[in-house]
């Protein structure tokens, strides 16, 4: 798993990059665009997502056309299965643990004795 995915990733205008081109290809002129940056920040943000391996850019005469690559979320996924595993083994614990309660617990009697 490359650190440089989730560095990527932080900043909040590559993020939202990233979530756009979640639905389809887009040139930096949508991106900057829709995102209302200036199209050289989207171009520089562009570039941090590239060489991260992020996205991948087509060149189409004069435009480019960048498109997200599968293969960083393949990895954050395989990265995050043992945390999963690791979260509901827990809560299984914390399911035996509320059953355990659960059948333990007396019901209270109403009527005080008195001294």
């Amino acid at each position: 798993m490359k650190a440089s995915i989730f560095s990527a990733l932080a900043e909040p205008n590559r993020f939202q990059i990233v979530e756009l081109l979640q639905f389809s290809p887009l040139t930096v002129g949508e991106i900057s665009e829709r995102l209302s940056i200036r199209q050289p920040q989207a171009s520089k943000h562009l570039r941090v997502l590239l060489e991260a391996g992020i996205v991948e850019v087509i060149a189409d005469a004069n435009r480019r056309i960048y498109k997200l690559r599968q293969e960083p979320f393949l990895e954050i996924d395989d990265w995050l299965v043992s945390y999963r595993r690791l979260w509901e083994e827990r809560f299984d614990q914390l399911d035996a643990y509320l059953q355990v309660l659960q059948n333990n617990k007396k019901p209270q009697s109403d009527d005080k004795s008195s001294t």
